[in-house]
């Protein structure tokens, strides 16, 4: 008789606790926590108690001690409190980087591919004829003596101008892009954190141009009632405050930065879940958080067409699904002719990533 027996279920024997096993845990509560280690310690010793992260033999003291030995944390005697140190911020960005972004490789130098082909970077399979200017490096030797025996003979052997062919290359170039991050009180409304995974995008798109476009340039604004820049050291401890949206705030300041970078390739890239609801006339705002207020409206689209005659493209990745929001980004879009891409908060790094290494717009 053929059925099913059922039997108590014995869990297997907890395996040993170990040092990078807690780092992972303790890294996420970090950026969760916007840097503050104390807090995201007090979160781990909860946790502990709830599901037995660690065991007789290493305990939370334990890791605490080997997180200050190993330089993750420091402790200040007088206050007794703990900060984390520049190698935890590292260690937090390139788990960001593997986290959003798999498995890329680091490269020794890292550039962005045009549709320009001539003295670049990375040879091709095309093969033409030597051209004056062409470097010597360029020229593909097997094709040129193959030509040379087949025009001349063994007999008269000789190599000419006409017999030299080069190795295509593709031109490649830099890119400055300025990443803006809404820190807007939406951010953390109705219960869904939404500014953790954008801080995990803009550490891993960091750590991204580090290691693979070391030649390129990011630039990280932070726009609420205002808007400043940040550094990339800063992001861990990126909080939410009680803000409104001044996306024109934003935007001016990323054109300022972006007039100062001297290649002609620029972008910004903006998260945000929401639409613009603040602005400043003279030394006051005005806020207007009901619906699109054509003034505050007007002014945002102004500036989005002005980085389209600067050819400026801006890229909005809108976190939020609301069709009032939509029509916002949508405008927004055709005035700049940049891209928009409505994506909850499991895909924003992957479509991150791959407009930025695409590096070209799609006309929406």
């Amino acid at each position: 008789m053929k059925g099913f027996r059922f039997s108590k279920y014995v869990p297997p024997p907890q395996s040993a606790v170990n040092f990078d096993q807690m780092l992972n845990i303790l890294m996420d509560l970090l950026v969760i926590t916007s840097g503050d280690a104390g807090e995201a310690l007090n979160w781990m010793t909860n946790l502990d108690e709830k599901y037995n992260i660690t065991s007789e033999d290493y305990g939370m003291g334990d890791f605490i001690e080997d997180l200050k030995r190993k330089g993750y944390m420091t402790e200040e005697t007088a206050s007794g409190s703990f900060k984390i140190t520049s190698k935890s911020e590292q260690t937090i960005r390139s788990r960001a980087l593997e986290e959003i972004f798999g498995k890329l490789k680091k490269s020794g130098k890292g550039d962005h591919r045009t549709s320009y082909s001539g003295m670049g970077d990375e040879p091709t399979t095309d093969i033409r004829k030597f051209q004056f200017g062409d470097s010597v490096d360029n020229i593909s030797m097997t094709d040129s003596l193959n030509n040379a025996f087949i025009n001349h003979g063994l007999d008269n052997f000789m190599l000419t101008e006409n017999d030299i062919e080069v190795v295509e290359k593709e031109y490649k170039t830099q890119t400055s892009t300025v990443l803006m991050i809404d820190i807007s009180h939406s951010m953390i409304l109705y219960g869904e954190d939404r500014i953790t995974p954008a801080k995990k995008v803009a550490m891993a798109l960091a750590e991204l141009i580090t290691r693979k476009y070391p030649k390129d340039t990011l630039d990280i604004i932070v726009f609420g009632n205002d808007a400043w820049q940040i550094e990339i050291k800063d992001l861990p401890y990126l909080e939410v405050g009680p803000y409104h949206t001044n996306t024109i705030a934003g935007v001016e300041l990323a054109m300022d930065l972006l007039r100062r970078r001297k290649n002609p390739n620029k972008q910004i890239f903006m998260i945000t879940d929401g639409k613009p609801t603040c602005m400043k006339v003279g030394i006051k705002y005005y806020k207007n958080a009901f619906g699109l207020d054509p003034k505050i409206l007007n002014k945002t689209l102004n500036l989005a067409r002005q980085c389209r005659k600067l050819q400026i493209p801006i890229t909005t990745f809108m976190i939020a699904t609301d069709p009032w929001l939509k029509q916002f980004v949508r405008e927004f879009t055709i005035a700049n002719n940049g891209n928009a891409y409505y994506s909850g908060l499991q895909g924003l790094g992957n479509l991150v990533f791959e407009d930025y290494r695409r590096n070209k717009r799609k006309y929406l």
